[in-house]
């Protein structure tokens, strides 16, 4: 049998929605998964995980396609829970979901391991703003554990400083600062062990902001993404470097910009990226010959520990 064959015998779920700020972001992404899964001739079982006790309607589920988006869905809750019920959970465990989720867990390893990544900070009472902004001159302000760029803003003054905190503690009472770099910004699509195309971002708005992610449409993607080959071909490397530092795994996505001396600075990794008409996994893989179906399986094939079908075959 194949193992597309053998997939389509196990009892398939797909978890969504959730609690947290990034609720609407997986219902979306859960319309599409489900509609082109159904498509493909699965019958999977539709789970909103913002009901109570949802876990309870998992029955026989063999593995479950999670498209959770935030807190509770990607940081490595579900993954621990999934894992204590024996159900195979789609792409990082809970120590790459964890650090992943955790943008200054993420830097912080980075930086030991000589990867390269903009300067920050942990915002604190006593942090000196003014110090901050002389020496990078513009900061971004960040929730640091949220996801969608929800609750960042950009800022180049002590006062605007102290609003974009407070927009960042809805999110979560750890904030944390970041050098703000002028320059473009990159992401790459990580499926397995390879890098899908890399995309370069163009948003009209001041940044990849939330609006620009999912409601508007003035953003350009750009495939190719205008680099040179070895360019390209470094973009890939760190990305893969980035991601597997993190002990992540299947499936995600790194976002990088290029700083104003040419090099390319990490910002963060998803571990549960978007599947929405608008987002960026979808977009690398056609780019890259893998149709939306063959990327979904892809990831169950991989999550259950089966060969690559994409390969032809063993690695």
């Amino acid at each position: 049998m194949s193992e597309v064959g053998a997939l389509r015998d196990l009892n398939l779920a797909v978890l969504f929605g959730g609690t947290s700020g990034e609720r609407e972001v997986s219902l979306a992404s859960a319309e599409t998964v489900l509609g082109a899964l159904r498509k493909g001739g699965y019958q999977p079982l539709a789970l909103d995980t913002g009901e109570p006790r949802w876990w309870e309607r998992l029955g026989n589920t063999d593995i479950a396609f999670n498209i959770q988006h935030g807190v509770g869905g990607e940081d490595g809750s579900t993954q621990g829970l999934l894992q204590c019920l024996g159900v195979v959970g789609t792409g990082s465990n809970v120590l790459g979901s964890a650090l992943a989720m955790d943008k200054l867990r993420s830097k912080q390893l980075w930086r030991s391991l000589g990867l390269p990544t903009a300067d920050f900070a942990l915002v604190k009472a006593d942090t000196d703003v003014d110090a901050l902004l002389s020496k990078w001159g513009a900061a971004f302000v960040k929730p640091v554990a949220e996801g969608s760029s929800l609750g960042m803003t950009r800022v180049d003054s002590a006062a605007a400083f102290a609003v974009a905190c407070e927009s960042a503690a809805v999110y979560g009472e750890r904030i944390l600062a970041e050098q703000f770099i002028d320059g473009p910004e990159y992401t790459v699509a990580i499926l397995g062990d390879r890098a899908l195309p890399p995309i370069r971002i163009e948003a009209t708005r001041e940044f990849y902001d939330y609006e620009a992610k999912y409601k508007g449409s003035s953003t350009s993607y750009h495939i190719p993404c205008g680099l040179s080959v070895p360019d390209e071909e470094l973009l890939c490397e760190l990305a893969l470097e980035a991601f597997n530092a993190l002990d992540c795994s299947v499936w995600g996505r790194v976002d990088l910009m290029r700083d104003g001396n040419g090099e390319f600075q990490l910002l963060e990794v998803n571990t549960i990226p978007g599947m929405t008409d608008h987002s960026l996994v979808p977009m690398a893989a056609t780019a890259g010959g893998i149709s939306l179906l063959e990327l979904l399986e892809e990831i169950l094939l991989l999550s259950w520990g089966t060969v690559s079908i994409l390969d032809g075959g063993a690695r």
